[in-house]
């Protein structure tokens, strides 16, 4: 990966990076995180206080892995919704692949509605107001604009609105970082290549880009004064497991 991509963002390259690793995306989430992934969109989710009733946006939504956590909370009350969106066509069609999964062992009731489209979290299709709740898990890093985003985040959120972000962050403790860093920045990448086998030479490494966004990204701190920025309030976090993940909440 070079860091020119890193820097850049560019909207098409990404796109095309998470369609070349789509097959394997959740393995490798799984693998590379010790499982720990799962949890930490369960926590989110509870965090957040979705419940019955809620109207729910996922952006960056990927394999749909949030958005699916947030459907069990609906419960079988036919007024709530989940809606996942992913400017990723590939991404969105492995998360339309579990969800249909879920529905043939009737894990998930039909009143509860789950839809997916393929949208830039830059560029919503949805009225102002339109949502209880937006998340994002692990996807709001790489839009090209964080602050756009946020903002538009924002938009489709009535007032009182509350926004969910689940985000990688660098752990406190000294050792743990630091055994962390070499993890991230040395074995991550090499596991990932290895198991990904992702076909594009000129992406050299898709999971070399994750621990470089995730050094661009902003510490907790910092996130929380760009969500202030960005117009929300009551802005608040949570690190999990040693601070290597962290949930963000805002509200409208």
């Amino acid at each position: 990966m070079s860091g020119a991509l890193t820097a850049s963002k560019d909207p098409r390259r990404i796109r095309r990076m998470f369609a070349d690793i789509a097959p394997t995306y959740d393995f490798l989430n799984h693998f590379l995180s010790a499982n720990r992934d799962r949890a930490w969109r369960r926590e989110a989710v509870r965090l957040a206080g979705i419940g019955p009733r809620h109207r729910v946006l996922d952006v960056c939504c990927g394999t749909g892995d949030l958005a699916l956590e947030a459907w069990k909370r609906l419960g079988e009350e036919p007024a709530g919704v989940i809606v996942g969106a992913d400017f990723c066509p590939e991404m969105v069609h492995r998360a339309m692949e579990k969800k249909r999964i879920l529905e043939r062992r009737r894990e998930r009731p039909a009143a509860a509605p789950f839809e997916l489209l393929v949208a830039d979290t830059l560029r919503l299709p949805f009225p102002e107001g339109a949502f209880d709740f937006v998340t994002v898990g692990f996807g709001i890093r790489n839009v090209s604009s964080l602050e756009a985003g946020l903002r538009e985040m924002r938009r489709v959120l009535r007032p009182g609105g509350r926004a969910v972000i689940l985000e990688f962050a660098t752990p406190r403790s000294a050792w743990f970082r630091k055994l962390f860093e070499v993890y991230f920045h040395q074995v991550l990448p090499r596991l990932g290549r290895w198991l990904s086998s992702a076909p594009d030479p000129d992406l050299d490494n898709a999971y070399k880009y994750l621990p470089d966004s995730v050094d661009l990204f902003p510490e907790p701190q910092v996130l929380c004064d760009v969500l202030r920025s960005a117009g929300f309030a009551e802005v608040a976090y949570r690190l999990l497991t040693f601070g290597i993940a962290a949930v963000h909440l805002g509200v409208k």
